[in-house]
């Protein structure tokens, strides 16, 4: 188990290396001006080459990388080139605003998409599987904002039943965030829904097949106990690592949902970011989006190797 860990752990510190100087370098390569890009177009040119100097970015690009590197690694995420201000306090306060969202969308979809595949799974091949299937998969290919369009226009506007934004009040409870965080979360659970459902299903289907599925048939068990102890229970490990990877998504991929939706996640303040030359804020803002992404998959590996053995005796091979 300790070696098993340790090669998933050390993967995971080679994907976040190489992630960090992706991101470096798209920022270093995006067009415009830093200084400019904060002084604004009408300023004197010496201003903005003083600028730029004072920010650091005439030295070599391997130096400002691995000062950037190492401060983060230290938890120094840098100053914000456009508020200056430190950017950690920004990625908290966003991290925090994504990680509300992502947990409404993962409570709906979560119990839903597993619920859909076991439904389609006990009924193969019939008009419920192909309902289920067919209908999730078609909304997996639609992109979020088309369908978080039509929900505004439907549920926001022409009914009146959920707010189209998401910016709260400022004194608002729990439970009036969690109104408002309902539409923007309907668009993550359709585009994820049709994932969950159909891993669960053809995990159940397969279980269902299976030798001692047949032997606990055969025993005389009832049914309902055949399927929730024993189908369910190995179904719903190849589903473990699908959920923990759309964990991931869901608190790197909102940009869209944020932005259509006004609400200050990461995600938006990432595209803010990436678009008034904020390296240090875009830097920041991807690299904890990577971090929280490679937490989720690691933890999606030793759930599955606690529950499958197999997997780390193959590993160890």
């Amino acid at each position: 188990m300790f070696r098993f860990l340790s090669r998933r752990v050390g993967l995971s510190l080679i994907s976040l290396f190489l992630l960090s100087v992706m991101v470096f370098i798209g920022g270093q390569v995006l067009p415009g001006n830093v200084g400019r890009a904060i002084l604004g177009p009408l300023a004197d040119q010496q201003a903005v080459d003083v600028l730029n100097e004072s920010l650091g970015l005439n030295r070599p690009l391997l130096v400002q990388y691995g000062s950037w590197i190492w401060n983060f690694i230290q938890g120094d995420m840098g100053t914000s080139y456009v508020f200056r201000a430190p950017v950690s306090g920004f990625i908290v306060d966003a991290l925090g605003n994504s990680l509300k969202l992502a947990l409404v969308a993962f409570l709906m979809v979560v119990p839903v998409g597993i619920l859909g595949g076991v439904v389609a799974a006990l009924n193969v091949d019939r008009p419920l599987d192909r309902i289920i299937s067919i209908g999730g998969l078609s909304m997996t290919v639609l992109p979020e904002f088309v369908t978080g369009i039509v929900l505004v226009l439907i549920l926001g506007i022409w009914l009146g039943w959920l707010p189209i934004s998401a910016a709260w009040p400022s004194d608002a409870g729990f439970f009036t965030q969690l109104y408002y965080l309902i539409l923007p979360a309907l668009p993550l659970f359709l585009s994820l829904f049709g994932y969950i459902a159909r891993m669960t299903r053809s995990g159940m289907v397969e279980a269902l097949d299976s030798d001692y599925t047949r032997t606990a048939v055969l025993k005389g068990l009832p049914w309902r106990t055949v399927v929730w102890r024993h189908v369910l229970r190995n179904a719903l490990l190849p589903t473990i690592t699908v959920v923990a990877t759309q964990a991931g998504y869901l608190i790197g991929g909102l940009v869209v949902i944020e932005t259509l939706f006004r609400y200050q996640g990461i995600g938006s303040l990432v595209y803010t970011a990436a678009s008034g030359k904020d390296f240090p804020m875009l830097q920041a803002g991807v690299l904890t989006i990577g971090i929280v992404y490679t937490v989720a998959t690691l933890v999606a590996d030793i759930l599955y190797s606690l529950l499958n053995p197999r997997i780390r005796l193959r590993a160890d091979q």
